[in-house]
């Protein structure tokens, strides 16, 4: 396969996993808990099954390493291709009845991202990108390419992690920026923002796991934008325990 068919593979599995969530939505379903207490339903089960199967029958030569599967101890190690699969990013977010919830495939390289796919199951938006290759969105009103802004004269839209969004380090970090709004948001869908275009950065100070992150960082650059350490230094993957450090997500120039 080339690396188009896989993003066309990547891609269409995150619009099937998508439905099945809104499926699993509308029939009703239990939430559990796991052994480190965060939440689980049978959509991330269903949605991560799918997933994984696909993804194992068409590139059986590369791990899959997907987030139901290490919860359950499951433990596998990086290779120079291998994919990260969240498979209900926002599960709390899903749970409580909110629209802000996202199905993130990803597949790094030699430590780097290389493409990804992220769908918003709510809202039925669909975005990818693969690196050199450029990022695009589809929804009701078909496909078309995106790209990261330049910082409009009025300041920064800055998103923040719902659940991190009054973090002490945040103030001094954004402390003399240009800054017109501030937007708590949860899931992956912050980066799909940033990546199009409505909003410009998305600092994130506490704790993140690789398939959090490594679709959402594959569509950013895509589509022109960055993710860092917060130093500035390359956010890379395959790490002990696949944990990431606090990044940040920077649109075009001006972020």
């Amino acid at each position: 396969m080339t690396d188009a068919d896989l993003l066309d593979l990547a891609a269409a599995l995150a619009r099937r996993a998508a439905a099945a969530i809104e499926a699993v939505k509308r029939a009703g379903f239990a939430v559990e808990r796991k052994t480190d207490e965060s939440p689980v339903t049978e959509a991330d089960r269903v949605a991560e099954a799918l997933i994984v199967e696909a993804l194992r029958e068409a590139t059986p030569d590369w791990p899959v390493v997907a987030e139901e599967e290490v919860a359950a101890g499951i433990v596998t190690a990086a290779a120079r291709r291998t994919w990260l699969v969240d498979p209900l990013d926002g599960t709390r977010d899903f749970a409580k009845g909110s629209r802000e919830y996202a199905t993130c495939i990803g597949l790094i390289e030699e430590g780097r991202p290389l493409l990804g796919a992220i769908a918003l199951p709510a809202s039925g938006e669909l975005f990818a990108g693969r690196r050199g290759a450029g990022a695009w969105k589809e929804d009701a009103g078909g496909r078309r390419p995106i790209a990261v802004r330049r910082v409009p004269p009025e300041g920064l839209t800055v998103l923040a992690s719902r659940a991190y969004a009054e973090d002490p380090r945040m103030r001094p970090f954004l402390a003399g920026r240009p800054i017109a709004t501030r937007q708590a948001v949860s899931s992956a869908l912050k980066f799909c923002r940033v990546a199009e275009g409505a909003a410009d950065l998305y600092p994130r100070f506490g704790g993140t796991m690789e398939w959090d992150t490594a679709a959402g960082q594959a569509i950013v650059e895509a589509a022109g934008g960055s993710v860092t350490l917060v130093d500035g230094g390359p956010l890379r993957y395959g790490k002990p325990g696949w944990r990431n450090p606090d990044f940040v997500c920077h649109g075009g120039a001006g972020a």
